[in-house]
């Protein structure tokens, strides 16, 4: 990952190979025009205040997203400035601009930098909270998936993500600005480890790889593991997990990663789909609908990165996460529509459509999270294309047994940066999957088939348990071109979110 130190330099003095600066978009006492953000001072000063004017004549509007790069001003060190859109201007300028706004801008100009060996940003900065914004932005922003591509050509040809960044503005001494560039540090870190996974083509990511993986991440960090294969989840009536990866030859595994702060710290559990390959079983997807399902498992690569960044944070929270693993593959052994499987729960489940599998292993982690007795559960998973028809491909749903816990979740989202929606479940939807042969069957209604779903899982999370359930279908995998920090492939949605909910547990704000 790119290194990231905190600088009182003087951007003029500087040997680096960029200057990242930021504009915006001009309002209110600012007029319509270009303006030129703090931090830029002393470009703007060598270019006799005319900066904005020079960059408008390039084709600068500050608009978000925007790239301008221009020549560095005589007597500056560095060759080049990069000056970065942050949007409109504050309509508050005393209140800076909005930590999501640097994030992106240290995104998009890190990634523009690809191939550099350094750059200096002088991007707004006013608080640790913006420093944080800044670092995750660098960091997530110059991500890059490597490890099956031949990287000595793309090197050569300037490809190589930004090596290093220095944050200009921060204070390297100080206790908070130390604190926000250890916690973007640790966060970015195993959102990219996340994203790692989601990219890892099926072959080489299977159920028991993705848990040796977790199981030697866990040690490192002192973390507790405990991994069931199939033969514990046999014994131990898995039939969800278990049917699900009755098809593959790949068996499945469900992982059981604890953090423990103390005894008498609040308990957070949450819960990850990991698919690590959904052809949709006997009820096999249709064409043009499977080259993407390496991404089924995001659920719990967020979950795994979450659990991790808790621990390597020191977060007064007792986290436990689990992993919920397992192949979807047709083949002679595997579930049919039709049969019933007896979950762990001890309820049965007529399994209407294989490709509803999801929930199936979701269902048995959350019994098994729920059997200790956790102050809340969060589940995590890419579970209905309903979800992507309602929101799109930026905005994960949220819906919850507690209306002020789905709120809490939502704000959280909100805070780290991350797109949500609040949605509602539905009582009239849950007598669609009345079945006459089981407790409830894995499908009901074709509309609203998210919250569906979201219905049916909450049939098994333990009495009084506060639980939300996010459906990030949607924003998991990114299939167009890269945008603010977000690149295309494995996006390591909702670890953020995570993190933030582990944080507001620890000081006692969730409930």
């Amino acid at each position: 990952m790119t290194a990231l130190t905190l600088s009182t330099a003087a951007a003029p003095g500087l040997r680096v190979d960029a200057l990242v600066i930021g504009v915006a978009k001009g309002s209110g006492s600012k007029g319509a025009g270009l303006v030129v953000a703090p931090g830029a001072e002393a470009v703007d000063h060598a270019y006799d205040g005319k900066l904005a004017g020079v960059l408008e004549t390039l084709g600068a509007s500050g608009s978000d997203g925007e790239v301008t790069k221009l020549p560095a001003p005589s007597g500056f060190k560095a060759p080049l400035v990069v000056a970065v859109g942050l949007g409109a201007l504050p309509e508050d300028e005393e209140a800076g601009f909005d930590g999501e706004a640097l994030r992106k801008a240290a995104g998009i100009a890190a990634r523009a930098l690809a191939g550099s060996k350094k750059a200096a940003f002088a991007l707004p900065l006013a608080d640790a909270a913006d420093l944080g914004a800044i670092a995750e932005g660098v960091l997530l922003g110059a991500y890059s998936f490597d490890a099956y591509k031949d990287t000595a050509g793309e090197r050569k040809n300037g490809k190589a993500p930004l090596a290093e960044a220095a944050l200009l503005g921060a204070k390297p001494r100080d206790k908070a600005h130390k604190a926000a560039l250890e916690r973007a540090t640790a966060v970015s870190e195993e959102l990219n480890r996340a994203r790692d996974l989601i990219n890892t083509p099926p072959n080489d990511l299977n159920p028991e790889s993705f848990a040796a993986i977790a199981t030697a991440a866990a040690k490192e960090h002192g973390i507790k593991v405990q991994v069931l294969d199939e033969k514990a989840l046999a014994k131990g009536g898995y039939g969800g997990i278990l049917g699900v990866g009755a098809g593959s030859a790949a068996g499945p595994r469900l992982v059981k990663l604890t953090y423990t702060h103390s005894r008498n710290a609040k308990h957070l559990a949450l819960v990850g789909k990991g698919i690590t390959y959904d052809s949709g079983g006997i009820s096999l997807k249709p064409a043009g609908h499977n080259e993407t399902m390496k991404c089924d498992m995001s659920g719990a690569a967020a979950v795994f990165a979450a659990v991790v960044a808790a621990a390597r944070l020191g977060l007064e929270v007792n986290v436990t996460g689990w992993l919920a693993l397992a192949e979807n593959m047709p083949s002679g052994s595997a579930t049919r529509p039709g049969d019933v499987l007896r979950m762990f729960s001890g309820k049965t489940v007529e399994v209407l459509n294989t490709d509803a599998e999801g929930r199936l292993v979701l269902a048995d982690a959350l019994w098994a999270a729920s059997q200790e007795k956790p102050d809340a559960i969060v589940d995590v998973a890419t579970l209905t294309g309903a979800m992507v028809l309602a929101l799109g491909n930026r905005t994960f749903g949220v819906m919850a047994n507690d209306d002020a816990f789905r709120a809490a979740v939502v704000e959280a989202a909100e805070e780290v940066g991350e797109a949500s929606w609040p949605m509602p479940l539905p009582e009239h939807l849950r007598k669609g999957m009345d079945s006459p042969t089981a407790d409830i069957a894995n499908m009901g209604e074709r509309m609203g088939g998210g919250l569906v779903a979201g219905l049916f899982l909450r049939e098994f999370v333990g009495e009084g348990i506060t639980w939300a359930h996010l459906d990030i279908a949607g924003p998991a995998f990114n299939e167009g071109g890269p945008f603010g920090y977000t690149p295309k492939g494995g996006t390591g949605s909702a670890v953020r979110t995570l993190v933030r909910l582990a944080e507001l547990t620890a000081a006692g704000d969730l409930g």
